[in-house]
């Protein structure tokens, strides 16, 4: 309530409380109440723009802006222009830094983040370019190299990377298959195979809108699915199959050792779930177990996420700690906190590459690892850009990944 009154010069006042009331008219006019409710909208948006926009808050837009490039880019009817794109990206990456100073630098950091998630996305769809089957074939022979291999319920299935391919159709040339066979004759991985097979087009979405697992085997590099006819054999490599495929063997190796012992102890589902939490292979779980942990809500602890990352980091980082805490004098003279953060960290990295490293996976992985590096340089571990830091790095190194529904439940 406001009391009137005379001030102190005489003239005729109001004494109330801060802040006054708007006057409801101003030179002989009078605000419709429409206008006034849109003027304060306009100014609340603005407060909030310049909150975010402040020091410390335009991080964590960055990655929705980037991620925002990425969708434009997959809504897109026609391929874009790499070199376009790529142009565009740096013109406004450039333009943000020189703008630095001015008020249009939040507005410049997300146009050029949009931009470059924009060029990483057509980047990487033509760095993984390669030949898609269009149509069955129903009589294919191929050499090539075992990559992967699960082991699941009813069958069996590995990925071949194709060395030659004969068929009656000689106008396509594929890099990658994956074959389906029987229980228990999947090659082991990094071997040299001969076999016969029907390949068919990946599969397209059911319908309109829907998943499209076709996307996922075009970034996975695989051109065809399908069926192995007859028998496999082995035979000699024309090469050593490369790094890659030698990595590939080591963990399939360390996998396939885990779950022989955990079969040791274990049998049945129990058996698949302990091994998928180890090693992330999830398809030996059957059909109702695996159905009914879905309907209960409990599907994503079978996925190899934040809280498996951060239970292994966890327990690696205070076990090493109080190891280290049992010499008074490595506590005193060296910074063994540090030590334990650099022991966990590796411990995380060598839980993603056995897992086999999925999407859930690396956005896990990244974010315990910035949580462990700053405690190694002394900066604060817990923050909301461990988040953005995270998002960022899984989107430029994965783009495909924005359309994954493990990345967006992220």
């Amino acid at each position: 309530m406001a009391e009137q009154g005379e001030t102190p010069g005489g003239r005729r006042g109001y004494a109330g409380t801060w802040p006054p009331r708007a006057p409801a008219a101003q030179a002989g006019g009078y605000a419709p109440s429409g206008f006034r409710a849109w003027s304060s909208l306009v100014e609340t948006l603005r407060s909030w723009a310049r909150a975010e926009a402040g020091a410390g808050r335009l991080l964590p837009w960055v990655p929705v802006a980037f991620g925002t490039g990425i969708a434009f880019y997959f809504a897109a009817d026609h391929e874009p222009v790499l070199p376009v794109a790529v142009t565009v990206a740096i013109a406004l990456c450039a333009a943000a830094v020189l703008l630095r100073r001015h008020k249009v630098f939040p507005v410049a950091v997300m146009l050029a983040a949009a931009a470059a998630g924009f060029a990483t996305a057509t980047w990487k769809t033509a760095r993984v370019a390669h030949g898609v089957l269009a149509r069955p074939i129903y009589a294919v022979a191929l050499t090539g190299f075992v990559e992967t291999r699960d082991i699941r319920e009813r069958t069996d299935r590995f990925v071949l990377r194709v060395v030659s391919m004969e068929s009656p159709r000689k106008e396509i040339r594929l890099e990658r298959v994956r074959l389906s066979v029987k229980k228990g004759t999947a090659p082991a991985v990094g071997s040299f195979v001969e076999l016969k097979a029907r390949l068919l087009p990946p599969m397209s979405p059911s319908r309109p809108g829907s998943y499209d697992f076709g996307r996922d085997m075009y970034f996975q590099r695989i051109g065809a699915s399908g069926f192995v006819m007859g028998s496999i054999k082995a035979a000699e490599p024309p090469d050593s199959g490369g790094i890659a495929l030698r990595y590939s063997a080591v963990m399939q190796g360390l996998r396939d050792a885990i779950d022989k012992r955990i079969g040791n102890v274990l049998e049945g589902d129990k058996r698949a779930i302990a091994t998928a939490l180890l090693t992330g292979r999830r398809d030996a779980i059957s059909a109702p177990v695996n159905d009914a942990m879905f309907i209960s809500g409990l599907g994503h602890v079978l996925s190899i996420s934040g809280y498996h990352m951060a239970v292994v980091a966890g327990i690696v980082f205070f076990a090493i700690r109080a190891l280290l805490a049992l010499a008074p004098a490595l506590t005193v003279s060296f910074p063994i906190k540090k030590w334990s953060a650099a022991g966990a960290l590796l411990a995380a990295a060598f839980y993603l590459l056995l897992s086999g490293a999925e999407v859930a996976t690396q956005r896990s992985f990244f974010m315990t690892a910035v949580v462990l590096i700053a405690v190694m340089v002394d900066r604060r571990a817990i923050t909301f850009r461990t988040l953005a830091v995270a998002a960022l790095i899984v989107l430029a190194m994965a783009p495909e990944a924005l359309v994954h529904p493990s990345f967006q439940m992220s």
